[in-house]
């Protein structure tokens, strides 16, 4: 089961993950519409470049928006958890070593001990997130089972991997149940919300781009307000 799941069922998850991902990056640059938009994209492309780098670069600092200010708890929740689903999948000890099986190469990984430490801080972010959703009536009310459903199986590698490393229950049962969750959270991000992984990034500049082009933000030399 677990050869099958490092080998060709990773192959799968792995090129529908980066295939299906290239596809709603593109889908999402043709979709924009000037007239629509009312937005110059070509004719202002530099200025609307620097825009959108501005946007996303905010919005990757803690406290580097108004956003992220006015609501702290979210904000450290949000970091928490992203650092680590950021850090862990691509540096991770074990994960090097189905990468170089894989391909024959392997990324710089980090020491257990700070892997250790990530896992349990992404995990409390993902309470963090949780919590959330249950306490702002704003949120809850907005909250379905689709979004507990995205939240839990994106925790979930977190949970399974941390478990099989400390040895509690049994070791395979827990190390395949890593590897489906982690290959579940592959296969369903070109398809879910978990698209946010590249269309975060596509809406964020998308709005820097306007706020450059249209409304002034060049001549502005504080942050963005959203």
């Amino acid at each position: 089961m677990i050869a099958f799941l490092t080998g060709p069922m990773l192959w799968v998850s792995l090129l529908v993950f980066f295939g299906g991902l290239t596809v709603r990056a593109v889908m999402y640059v043709r979709g924009l519409n000037w007239q629509l938009d009312r937005v110059a994209y070509k004719p202002h492309m530099s200025l609307g470049l620097r825009g959108a780098i501005h946007s996303i670069r905010c919005w990757l600092i803690p406290g580097g928006t108004y956003g992220w200010r006015q609501q702290p708890f979210m904000a450290t929740g949000f970091f928490l958890f992203h650092i680590g689903a950021i850090l862990l999948p691509l540096f991770l000890i074990g994960h090097q070593e189905l990468l170089k099986m894989a391909f024959g190469f392997s990324l710089p990984t980090i020491p257990s001990s700070v892997a250790d430490a990530l896992t349990v801080l992404a995990i409390i972010g993902g309470f963090m997130l949780a919590i959330r959703r249950i306490a702002l009536p704003e949120v809850r009310i907005l909250t379905t089972a689709y979004d507990w459903f995205i939240l839990g199986i994106s925790v979930a590698p977190f949970v399974t991997g941390f478990i099989a490393r400390l040895h509690l229950g049994n070791y395979d049962f827990w190390l395949t149940c890593h590897i489906l969750t982690g290959e579940a959270v592959l296969l369903l991000a070109p398809f879910t919300k978990l698209s946010h992984i590249v269309l975060f990034f596509m809406s964020r500049g998308q709005l820097g781009m306007d706020y450059n082009i249209k409304r002034g933000g060049a001549k502005r030399e504080t942050a963005f307000p959203w």
